[in-house]
C-alpha cells in the first residue's frame, strides 16, 4: 500500500509528544464516551447479506448462509460487511490506521515464518483498507463476548473478558509506541520466545493448536485431498461441494494466472518454483464469510514428488470502502487500478503482519482480482470451544496485543493513543457498544434463522458443514 497512511504534511517528521497532543485535542470532536453510542445504517442485516451474495457463486450461496447460521458467532464471522455499515453510521475517532477489517478472534492464529519458526499473529487480510483504529477493536471485543456467550458464560465474566481485553489493547498499544520505529516494525510473537502465550488457562490449548498446525502442511493437504491419476500424476479428488475440478475453459484461464503470478514474483521465489509444475487445479470452499467468492487449489510437484499447494483467493473490494464508506488513499486507489483489488489485500498483510508468506503474489483472471499464498503452512487456529473462562480471558489480551502491535507500524497510531488515553473512558465506551453490538447481532441472526424458514433465504443442507 505504497503512500497508505500518510501524515497530514508529507514534510512532518513523527514527534510522539505532539502526537499525543494532537490525540487528546481530537476528543473535542469526538468525545470517547461517544464510541459507546450504536448507529444504526438503516438497512437490515440480511439485506446486507443478500446483496453480497449476487456477486457470489450461485450454487454457493445457500452453503454461506448455512454456515452463517450454525450460530451467532458464526453469523458474526461472515458478517463483516454488516459490522462495516454498522460502525460508519455512529460515532468514530476518525484516526486512520492500517486495519484489518475482520479483526474477530478466529482470524489470528499460528503460521510457520519463512524461517520455519511458528509465530502468532493477525491471519486474515481479506477486508484490509485504511479506517478508524477503534472499528478493529471493536470487532475483536465482540467476538469475545459472543464467544464468552457461546461458552455459557456469566455476563458478568464476559463483561470482565469484554474489559480486559480492551485494557491489554491499550496497554500494548502504549509499549510498542515505546518503541523504535525499526524495532516494532521487527517485534514478532514467536511462540518459542513467548511462553506466556501458553500461560493463564491456554497452556493446554496452544499446545494442541501447535499440534495441529504443525500438521497442516501441503504434504499433509497433498495426501488428503489428491489422488495419482492412471498415468500417476496427482489430481484432486472430488468432493462437492468443497473440492471440485472447473470446466477445462477456466482451467486454462487458471493455468494461465499461475504463469503471470510466477513472473511477477521476486526473483528468489520464482527460481524455487521453476522447480515444479502446476497438476491440477480444483475450487475449493473456504472460511465462513468466503464462501462463494471463488476460490481454487493448484497443486504443483517437483522431480521428486514433492508437493506445493498454492491457494487462489478471489480479492472483493473492502468491506471498509462498500459498507463503511471510508475513502482510501490515492496511492492506495492508484495501486488497486493498476494491480487489482489482491494487491490491498497482500499490501495489507505485509504491513499488518510481522513476518509474512514469501510466496504471497497477485493475480487479474477474466476481469477479476486474486491473491496467492501457500496452502496450509503450518496455519492453525485456537478452537474457542476448548477454552474456558480463563482461557477466553488470556487469548483475548493475547489476540489484542497482536492487533496493537499491527496498528502501531501506522503513522496515525500515536495520535490514537493520544485520544484512546490511559485510563478507563474509553475502554468502557468500547465495551458498552460491543454489548450492545452483541445484541444486535443475536437479533441479525435471528431476522436470518426466520427468513431462512420462510424460505426468503436460500440454505443448504450438507453433512459437510463444518
Amino acid at each position: 500500500m505504497t503512500g497508505l497512511n500518510l501524515r497530514d504534511r508529507d514534510a512532518e517528521v513523527e514527534d510522539p509528544a505532539a502526537d499525543l497532543a494532537r490525540g487528546r485535542a481530537l476528543r473535542a470532536q469526538t468525545p470517547r464516551r461517544a464510541l459507546a453510542e450504536l448507529g444504526s445504517c438503516g438497512r437490515s442485516a440480511t439485506e446486507i447479506l443478500l446483496e453480497q451474495n449476487l456477486g457470489r457463486v450461485p450454487d454457493l450461496v445457500g452453503l454461506r448462509m448455512a454456515r452463517m447460521l450454525v450460530s451467532p458467532l458464526h453469523f458474526f464471522r461472515g458478517a463483516a460487511a454488516v459490522m462495516a455499515a454498522d460502525l460508519a453510521a455512529g460515532p468514530s475517532s476518525n484516526i486512520d490506521v492500517v486495519s484489518c477489517g475482520d479483526a474477530h478472534l478466529s482470524n489470528f492464529g499460528v503460521f510457520a515464518s519463512p524461517d520455519r519458526a511458528l509465530v502468532f499473529d493477525l491471519n486474515d487480510f481479506d477486508e484490509a483498507a485504511q479506517a478508524p483504529a477503534e472499528w478493529d477493536l471493536k470487532r475483536l471485543v465482540t467476538s469475545v463476548i459472543l464467544a464468552a456467550r457461546q461458552r455459557q458464560l456469566p455476563e458478568p465474566t464476559a463483561r470482565d473478558i469484554a474489559e480486559s481485553t480492551a485494557a491489554a489493547y491499550r496497554r500494548a498499544l502504549a509499549a510498542v509506541l515505546q518503541m523504535s520505529v525499526l524495532d516494532r516494525f521487527y517485534l514478532r510473537a514467536a511462540l518459542t520466545d513467548r511462553p506466556e502465550l501458553g500461560a493463564d488457562g491456554l497452556a493446554e490449548v496452544t499446545r494442541r493448536t501447535i499440534e495441529r498446525a504443525r500438521r497442516r502442511t501441503s504434504e499433509r493437504a497433498f495426501a488428503k485431498l489428491t489422488e495419482p491419476d492412471a498415468a500417476g500424476t496427482p489430481r484432486f479428488r472430488e468432493s462437492p461441494p468443497l473440492t471440485r475440478h472447473v470446466p477445462l475453459a477456466d482451467e486454462a484461464a487458471l493455468l494461465a494466472a499461475v504463469a503471470e503470478y510466477t513472473a511477477s514474483v521476486p526473483v528468489d521465489v520464482r527460481v524455487l518454483l521453476s522447480h515444479f509444475r502446476v497438476t491440477d487445479i480444483a475450487m475449493r470452499v473456504v472460511g465462513v464469510g468466503s464462501v462463494g467468492t471463488r476460490c481454487y487449489l493448484a497443486v504443483l510437484v517437483d522431480a521428486r514428488g514433492t508437493p506445493l499447494i498454492l491457494q487462489i483467493k478471489q480479492a472483493n473490494r473492502s468491506v471498509l470502502q462498500d459498507y463503511g464508506g471510508r475513502v482510501q488513499p490515492q496511492s492506495l486507489q492508484s495501486a488497486i487500478a493498476a494491480h487489482g483489488q489482491g494487491r490491498r489485500v497482500v499490501d495489507g498483510q505485509r504491513i499488518l503482519q510481522a513476518v509474512s508468506d514469501l510466496l504471497l503474489g497477485t493475480v487479474r483472471i477474466d476481469g477479476d482480482d486474486f491473491y496467492l499464498r501457500q496452502f496450509h503452512d503450518m496455519k492453525g487456529s485456537v478452537n474457542i470451544d476448548e477454552l474456558d473462562a480463563t482461557g477466553l480471558g488470556a487469548y483475548g489480551r493475547d489476540c489484542a496485543a497482536v492487533l496493537a502491535r499491527a496498528h502501531a507500524q501506522s503513522a496515525n497510531a500515536s495520535v490514537f493513543h493520544g485520544y484512546f488515553g490511559g485510563g478507563g473512558k474509553a475502554i468502557d465506551a468500547v465495551v458498552s457498544w460491543c454489548f450492545r453490538y452483541a445484541d444486535k447481532t443475536v437479533a441479525d441472526f435471528d431476522q436470518l434463522t426466520e427468513a431462512a424458514r420462510a424460505g426468503a433465504v436460500e440454505v443448504a443442507d450438507h453433512p459437510l458443514l463444518g
